[in-house]
């Protein structure tokens, strides 16, 4: 823009034309984006201290002397520094203490020892090294978030509103923008970072989505939305009512130096919040909330991805807090000592050989079966659903043997348990995320209950897995009878993926050359809280821990190895006591070998990129093409080069890749 059509704005402007004060405001706002940004980490809004900066700058409009000759950006910046100085000043967001001051003289005293000598202004490292304070850089980032989206980094406030009130939908990460999203009643979502979503009493979104019933607007990192979901804005604007005239009262009050005394009916409890549960990046389908509702209005229901998460029932849901109480995410968990590591193994080769690794678990099942007790743990069903159930007697115990690549159903078990534990001994094996639920649920752990949780890669979708079943059977035109994930035909170190068939076919391939087993070594379907999996650690839940001793060296335990040996970690002095009765074969290893050949140990599995991908055509695409899509295996003979090639030659490779 030319001075003269600057100076025509500018004119107009000072005569009462808003749209002339708008468009010059428009013009230069990257003018007052640049004030803006010499304040950011002083405790105010990057969103506020524009606004304040607006205000210097329509100050400085309606002040400024076109006669005086002087360019209006010069008479311009003092306005709108002043106006955000004058509300950090006067509002006391900058505290500046006595130890503040004394190393802002120090460090001006040095920039002019340094300019006398260096005969310039100091740079940085100079000035950092001079007075051994040290460099912090505040600066605010703007990108887009897609290549083609339209980039807006400055709009007036006609502009700003028009984006929300035209909207058919409303992607924020902004505080206003969900604000704005509301009072629109548009569609929206808004995306908090993992900070806010860590802490979420002390956020102001939180805060606001809650009292409105609009929680399940907020997403975290990772979490997958349904757009199409309905608001009841009807019910929102009711709630928003209330808000205001309680925020009315409190200023009207406050204004009249008097004591806000509300007064009106008690909430009913069904107009009060609902709790807010774990978000779905976090829960691990523990069933612990569910379980532990007093008015079952808490179900586990499948979303789209084919994993159950909890699912409120506002109408039955008297607000108690009792399912955040349980909740095992919600909670820090104690840390424990480090536990004792054995490989061990089952002397009977029969059982051995029908157990994934060392068969140490038929042992300590049997033992508790032997004290008259029960034992829960993963079995299948006659449709390939996995689910908890209870044995009671030996001849039992094969359904539960094996290692199952599918997170298993809960739904009723630690209710069950709870009435069995008022009988019997009870025995319960599972993931450390479903162990600590049973705690949580229970309030801690009764004499009577012995825990076993397992090294875990990270559990499946069971919607994938039965969706994988099916196609399996469309595939034979036979019905599945039964599936071994971790079959020893070829030996411990060799697992095969093994399906027997209603016709008695059988079917059998090493488990990472099938499609289900390569998908999951790669991560592609697991749950979402897998991938930040707090229990990835040797501070364990369970009274014991079972898992395949993996990276065991060729001259250790060479006659056993082929059969398959136990990773045990002796966690509780009642594991240890139950662990003293089991008549097992055992050696003892550091720590520290444990890990080496079980990193799940000690960090989480990684995100796969292209989860996303896959689960975004799960959910719209047939799965035998997303299967063909995702699963499928390399041709013929990258896989035969793989069996061929060393392990020197794979790493130069995949490093020449790279």
């Amino acid at each position: 823009m030319s001075g003269g059509q600057l100076f025509a704005l500018l004119d107009r402007a000072q005569n009462g034309d808003d749209e002339a004060c708008e468009q010059v405001l428009l013009e230069n706002s990257g003018l007052i984006w640049s004030i803006v940004r010499r304040y950011y980490g002083c405790g105010v809004e990057t969103d506020d201290l524009y606004q304040l900066g607006c205000i210097g700058f329509i100050k400085a409009v309606k002040g400024f002397d076109l006669t005086y000759g002087t360019q209006f950006s010069t008479y311009a910046v003092p306005k709108i520094a002043g106006e955000i100085r004058r509300f950090l000043r006067d509002n006391g967001a900058i505290k500046v203490g006595r130890s503040i001051r004394e190393k802002g003289q120090a460090l001006a005293a040095a920039r002019e020892r340094l300019r006398h000598r260096l005969g310039r202004d100091p740079h940085l490292s100079e000035l950092a090294e001079e007075t051994g304070l040290p460099v912090v850089q505040l600066c605010g980032v703007r990108q887009k978030v897609h290549p083609k989206a339209r980039c807006i980094l400055s709009a007036g406030p006609a502009e700003f509103l028009g984006l929300f009130r035209d909207a058919a939908y409303v992607c924020t990460n902004s505080f206003h923008g969900t604000v704005f999203s509301v009072q629109f009643q548009k569609p929206f979502f808004t995306a908090v970072a993992p900070a806010e979503m860590a802490a979420p009493e002390s956020s102001r979104t939180f805060s606001l989505l809650s009292r409105l019933g609009l929680g399940e607007r907020i997403i975290g990192k990772g979490d997958t939305a349904d757009l199409t979901a309905p608001i009841d804005w009807a019910a929102v604007g009711e709630r928003l009512g209330r808000e205001r005239k309680l925020s009315l009262d409190y200023l009207r009050c406050a204004l009249e130096d008097r004591p806000h005394t509300p007064e009106e009916a008690p909430v009913k409890a069904e107009e009060r919040p609902l709790p807010h549960l774990a978000d779905h990046t976090h829960c691990t389908g523990c069933t612990a909330c569910a379980s532990g509702c007093p008015k079952d209005a808490i179900t586990m229901e499948r979303d789209r991805e084919g994993f159950a998460y909890p699912v409120i029932d506002g109408a039955a849901c008297v607000r108690c807090g009792h399912c955040t109480a349980v909740c095992p995410v919600l909670r820090e968990r104690p840390q424990s000592s480090m536990p004792a590591v054995f490989a061990a193994w089952n002397r009977n080769d029969e059982i051995r050989r029908d157990s994934t690794s060392g068969g140490v678990f038929t042992l300590l099942a049997e033992y508790i079966l032997e004290s008259g007790g029960v034992v829960f743990g993963a079995a299948f069903d006659g449709s390939q659903h996995l689910r908890h159930t209870a044995c009671f007697r030996k001849e039992e115990l094969w359904r539960l043997r094996g290692a199952k690549y599918v997170q298993s159903d809960l739904e009723g078990v630690f209710r069950e348990v709870r009435r069995w534990l008022d009988q019997r001994p009870v025995l319960f094996s599972g993931t450390p995320c479903q162990v600590d639920g049973l705690y949580r649920y229970l309030g801690g752990r009764p004499e009577n209950l012995t825990t076993c949780d397992l090294v875990c890669h990270g559990v499946p979708s069971p919607g994938v897995w039965e969706d994988m079943a099916r196609s399996l059977e469309a595939r034979r035109q036979q019905p599945l009878q039964a599936v071994r994930f971790r079959n020893k035909v070829a030996g411990w170190k060799d697992s095969h993926f093994t399906a027997v068939y209603g016709d008695g076919t059988v079917d059998t391939a090493p488990l990472f050359r099938t499609e289900y087993g390569r998908a999951f070594g790669r991560a592609l379907f697991l749950r979402p809280s897998c991938y930040r999996c707090p229990y990835a650690s040797m501070t364990r839940v369970g009274d014991l821990t079972l898992g395949d001793f993996w990276g065991l060296r060729p001259d250790e335990l060479p006659d056993q190895q082929e059969k398959g040996i136990s990773l045990l970690l002796v966690n509780t002095p009642h594991g240890s006591h139950i662990f003293d009765q089991l008549p097992l074969a055992k050696q003892p290893f550091p720590p520290e070998r444990a890990i080496a050949g079980n990193p799940r140990l000690a960090s989480p599995i990684p995100l796969p990129p292209e989860r996303t991908a896959f689960f975004a055509a799960y959910a719209l695409e047939p799965f035998d093409q997303v299967r063909r899509e995702f699963c499928r295996l390399p041709p013929l003979p990258v896989r035969a080069a793989g069996r061929l090639l060393s392990p020197e030659v794979k790493a130069a490779i995949r490093k020449k890749l790279k």
